[in-house]
């Protein structure tokens, strides 16, 4: 977080230098309008593609691979696993009884095993968790 802000700051004071050095040559008569124009639009070009670049090499960094060791670990059976899909999904109990034929005392049931299961209080926090284990 601090690098972050770090990085923001130097950027905005480069942008604000910038400004100030453009502001004087245009001034002092010694560039014309449209040249200081075009630096500020490469030097926002170069930054644009910097943190583009950035921010793809972070989502390559993230794993799609399940971890069915885990799954086995936890001991969440292939009816669960398809809930957790579905909660996964942003689908509700009775959504999800209709998709899976099953009752919504069945999900409701199934839900309430992963809970446990993942150790967590609400669907959210389930699915936080599965994420962090990799398994959905």
């Amino acid at each position: 977080m601090k690098k972050t802000i770090l990085v923001f700051s130097l950027l905005i004071f480069a942008i604000l230098l910038l400004f100030q050095v453009s502001k004087y040559a245009v001034i002092s008569g010694n560039l014309k309008t449209e040249i200081v124009i075009g630096i500020v639009a490469v030097v926002f070009l170069i930054v644009g593609i910097y943190i583009n670049k950035k921010s793809l090499n972070k989502n390559k960094l993230a794993s799609t691979e399940i971890n069915h060791k885990k799954i086995s670990e936890l001991e969440i059976s292939e009816r669960e696993y398809e809930v957790l899909h579905a909660i996964s999904e942003g689908l509700s109990n009775k959504e999800i009884a209709d998709k899976l034929f099953l009752s919504e005392s069945t999900i409701k049931t199934h839900v309430s095993s992963l809970l446990v299961k993942l150790n967590a209080k609400r669907r959210t926090q389930a699915l936080q968790i599965a994420k962090e284990y990799q398994i959905i």
